[in-house]
């Protein structure tokens, strides 16, 4: 009796077109593109939940900006073109600007960058001039002081040489007081605007007193 082999070619040709099946899946799933979560970074840094992290060499005047300034005690801000934008601090542009006291808490490390160098002071009370109609803030106040006559002198020629305040009234000043330690004087030196900014050394002075105060007003030029 003659054998038939042909049941045994079905199932190849069966078990063929199964392979061929899974060949063609396996390439359909390598093309599709990769998840979201597994594509390559693009370079932008972002938090857990998406949001872009913004950093800046400068400090911001909001409300989180003031408490790292107390907290940190350093602030560093922009007139490096002359003014201080309130849209680069952070505030609205009706907004009058913070008041920073950390009087009992430490002096704050502030830097000022003008257009043509740096003002720099220990500080613990920081203010901003400015009103509603403005953009900017017309004016910076910080408070400088001293616990001595001396250390005071040593402030002022400070100012002269960084800042260019006019040396012969402050030299006269100086003379003046210390003629008469015991003295008391509210005086505004000659502003200076070497470094592109008006920096005014307004001095209270009271020999009768521990501790003495100069009241620095930083401005535009003009």
């Amino acid at each position: 009796m003659t054998r038939s082999f042909r049941r045994p070619a079905v199932h190849l040709f069966k078990l063929g077109s199964a392979i061929l099946i899974v060949i063609g899946t396996l390439a359909t799933t390598a093309c599709q593109p990769l998840p979201a979560s597994t594509s390559p970074a693009s370079g932008t840094s972002s938090s857990s939940q998406g949001s872009t992290v913004i950093t800046s060499e400068y400090s911001s005047l909001d409300a989180s900006g003031v408490e790292k300034i107390k907290s940190d005690q350093q602030a560093r801000l922009d007139m490096s073109n002359g003014t201080l934008l309130k849209a680069a601090v952070r505030v609205s542009d009706d907004s009058y600007g913070p008041e920073i006291n950390n009087q009992g808490s430490g002096k704050i490390a502030l830097t000022i960058v003008g257009p043509a160098g740096d003002i720099t002071a220990q500080t613990d009370r920081i203010r901003f001039k400015t009103t509603d109609a403005r953009p900017d803030f017309t004016e910076i106040t910080y408070f400088l002081t001293a616990e001595s006559a001396e250390d005071f002198y040593a402030l002022i020629r400070d100012g002269v040489e960084k800042y260019g305040i006019d040396k012969g009234d402050a030299e006269r000043w100086i003379t003046s007081t210390t003629q008469d330690p015991a003295s008391k004087s509210d005086y505004s030196l000659t502003s200076g605007a070497s470094i592109g900014l008006d920096v005014n050394y307004d001095l209270r002075f009271d020999g009768a007193k521990d501790t003495q105060v100069i009241i620095v007003h930083v401005s535009p030029v003009g």
